[in-house]
């Protein structure tokens, strides 16, 4: 049982927000982050760390994450803004975009090991996403709208494999590129090994 944030709660914490990204590594593809309030006492036995489920359950859980949470939000940044101001500030920038669509106040944001630079009382949590019940229904909302995005890339350009390597740089993965070229504007130019594709 994921229970870590709720030491945090007392009479001027009533209302936590989650929050974890997804998409940090990949060479292509936007980086996305999701914020989630889950009512104080809320405990699923199937939400955890989205890299601990499965795809299927991940989808699974994905619903009632949705269903049964007070609030949550999503952020999205492009490849083209990652490229502009390198993926750490995206990835904040995504945080925050996250943040803004919520439309209940909350008193603490507990996080996976960022630093946001928001007016609002934070605790970044190293492994959060393995210990707050919040934060990990963030990371499963992150991650599966990332793979969703990703899907209909893979329905698009079938020849990349999206759908299984998900923008990771895998070995099938960079065969793809080296074949096929990289799609314009997807990619990550800033980032290893797409600066090498970029110099031939």
């Amino acid at each position: 049982m994921l229970d870590f944030e709720d030491q945090y709660y007392n009479d001027e914490i009533k209302v936590i927000v989650g929050i974890d990204e997804a998409g940090r590594g990949p060479l292509c593809g936007p980086v996305v982050a999701a914020c989630c309030i889950l009512k104080k006492g809320y405990k699923n036995p199937n939400i955890n760390d989205s890299k601990k489920l499965s795809e299927k359950k991940r989808e699974v859980v994905y619903k009632e994450i949705l269903e049964n949470c007070l609030d949550y939000g999503v952020g999205i940044v492009s490849p083209g803004r990652i490229d502009e101001i390198n993926i750490l500030e995206a990835t904040k920038e995504a945080m925050k975009i996250a943040l803004s669509q919520l439309k209940i106040d909350y008193d603490l944001v507990l996080i996976d090991a960022v630093k946001l630079d928001i007016n609002k009382k934070m605790i970044p949590i190293i492994k959060g996403d393995a210990k707050c019940e919040c934060i990990a229904a963030a990371s499963i909302i992150a991650k599966v709208t990332r793979d969703h995005i990703l899907k209909d890339y893979a329905l698009k350009y079938p020849q990349y494999g999206f759908d299984k390597h998900k923008g990771y740089g895998t070995k099938v993965h960079i065969e793809a590129i080296k074949r096929y070229g990289l799609i314009k504007g997807f990619y990550r130019e800033t980032f290893e090994p797409i600066k090498s594709f970029l110099k031939k």
